[in-house]
């Protein structure tokens, strides 16, 4: 629990989003009930409470809630859908689901028996979250803001079978005692088949413990005294643990619902914010807004910016830097391996399109395709460990993890090469895993869902070049004979049945698709004129 609950700063510390504001000392209060009602509802140790919810306050308490319980979070990505929610939910086995109240009437029918439901009034959180789709839910909004203004929330009547968040907590006592830490997050990664893949971390000694948190605040530099902004969904994992470690700090923290980047700025001026974590897509935004926006805001505060999630377009890199100084740097890793690389933003000047060098307790190595060590400049497939970090399993699936793993070091699935310093460059991937705007997108899914579109009779979907995002979906589809279908009969398709996200941004139509004798498509095939002259492949 951090320092400032125990009222030690005449000014408390806490968490804004929106114009809503909660001390931690309040935070932790709601959240304490929220742990009771859990428990009341049967969740114990080991179980697990999965939430669909965008960035709130609410967020907050409801990944501390599951902590004096021994239980874990279950973030969901709250684009998905029905069948995408209702697979995690059955997958990690959750005892109960904390949800947005716009976004349950979706996927009500999807819930598991036996899982709890615990509703969120969703207010100016879905108001200012989800840009077209805010309109169409004007009227649960506007009930749900006039309830919080009228002080008359804990009176609402729940949804249907399902328990109403300010009703359920006003009647319950606290929680004996605040937890020491937060509570293990399963973070669910998208794999190759479609499905996405539950990270579970085994316990952990209090050593590594220790050693993790203060190489987490190295890298990121947080501190009680440091002030953030989190621009990030929370439901991504370092977005996620990010948010852990600043309430383990009690550091001043604004949310924000969504990401626009003159209203970045004006919240790092607002909010005299000096650490913030951010995706490169953020950083092309910021960069696109008229010099006379961006001189506007005050942002003299910023003291260092960390991001990764996918590559950062060199130009990019350098023009942040020369607008805001060398205070952005980079590190390199996954959900399951922690953080493995960093370069601060001299290093990166010093070696332009690296991702970094090995952090201390952990181990790189680029292996070729016979297991064995590439030497500086050689592309190869990249493995690696953090000694700090407890080993993890695949929820269900041991098999996936062992097949990830060779010798002790885990590939999640990059290629590329280190240079004579030691520098990581990425330059491709074994899969065809697609990044668009730091979010991991997997083909394979998206292609079985248009295989269910009358006259669809073979697709491949794989990602071409944005400027913007990095990469966006290209689906290329050969029809049936005689069929009719057409580039926004694929997009609604798809659009209908999976996340926004998924839906191909680039549609082409062919009499056929290339194959190898395996009936394997050659995708590689299809991307090369759309990467063709340019540096990167991913």
């Amino acid at each position: 629990m951090p320092d400032a609950v125990a009222g030690q700063s005449a000014e408390p510390a806490g968490v804004r989003c929106g114009e809503r504001f909660s001390s931690y000392e309040e935070l932790y209060g709601r959240a304490l009930r929220a742990a009771r009602g859990l428990h009341e509802l049967g969740v114990g140790a080991d179980d697990r409470v999965a939430l669909l919810l965008r960035n709130s306050i609410e967020y907050v308490e409801a990944s501390i809630a599951p902590a004096p319980l021994g239980a874990a979070k279950v973030p969901i990505n709250w684009h998905w859908r029905g069948e995408e929610v209702a697979y995690v939910l059955r997958d990690s086995r959750a005892k109960a689901l904390v949800v947005h109240d716009d976004l349950w009437p979706a996927i009500r029918a999807s819930v598991p028996d036996g899982v709890r439901v615990i509703v969120v009034p969703a207010g100016e959180s879905a108001a200012e979250a989800g840009g077209a789709e805010a309109g169409a839910r004007a009227g649960v909004e506007a009930d749900a803001r006039a309830a919080v203004e009228a002080g008359a929330e804990a009176d609402a009547e729940p949804p249907g079978d399902a328990l109403w968040w300010p009703r359920w907590l006003s009647r319950l006592e606290p929680w004996r005692e605040a937890p020491d830490g937060l509570p293990p997050s399963i973070i669910y990664t998208s794999g190759t088949t479609g499905r996405p893949k539950g990270v579970v971390r085994a316990p952990t000694t209090e050593a590594k413990r220790e050693a993790l948190r203060a190489l987490f605040d190295e890298v990121f530099k947080l501190g009680p005294q440091e002030r953030t902004l989190i621009p990030a969904p929370m439901y991504h994992s370092a977005p996620n643990a990010y948010v852990g470690a600043a309430v383990l700090h009690g550091m001043h923290m604004t949310l924000m619902r969504g990401f626009d980047a003159e209203e970045f700025l004006r919240l790092v001026e607002r909010d005299r914010i000096t650490v913030v974590q951010m995706v490169p897509t953020m950083f092309v935004r910021l960069l696109s807004l008229p010099e006379r926006v961006r001189s506007r805001y005050d942002v003299s505060s910023l003291r260092w910016i960390v991001h990764a999630a996918a590559p950062c377009p060199p130009q990019v890199k350098r023009a942040m830097i020369d607008w805001l100084g060398p205070i952005v740097a980079e590190y390199y890793g996954s959900t399951e391996v922690g953080l493995i690389t960093f370069a601060a933003s001299e290093e990166w000047l010093a070696h332009p399109g690296t991702v970094g060098r090995t952090l201390p307790h952990a181990t790189l190595k680029v292996l070729g395709a016979d297991g064995r060590e590439l030497p500086p400049g050689q592309s190869g497939e990249v493995h690696m460990r953090l000694d700090v970090l407890s080993d993890f399993t695949y929820e269900g699936d041991e098999a996936k993890r062992r097949a990830v793993e060779r010798d002790g070091l885990v590939s999640c699935g990059d290629v590329g090469y280190l240079d004579e310093d030691g520098y990581l460059y990425l330059d491709g991937r074994t899969s065809d895993m697609v990044i668009s705007g730091g979010v991991n997108v997997y083909p394979a899914e998206i292609e079985a869902c248009l295989l269910s579109l009358p006259g669809v009779r073979d697709c491949a979907v794989f990602g071409v070049p944005d400027d913007e995002l990095g990469e966006v979906l290209a689906a290329h589809v050969q029809l049936h004979e005689g069929a009719s279908v057409s580039a926004a009969d694929v997009r609604a398709h798809v659009h209908a049945r999976l996340a926004g996200y998924k839906t191909p941004r680039v549609v082409e139509f062919t009499d056929s698709l290339p194959r190898e004798d395996s009936g394997k498509i050659f995708k590689r095939r299809l991307r090369e004129p759309y990467w063709r002259g340019r540096e990167r492949a991913i």
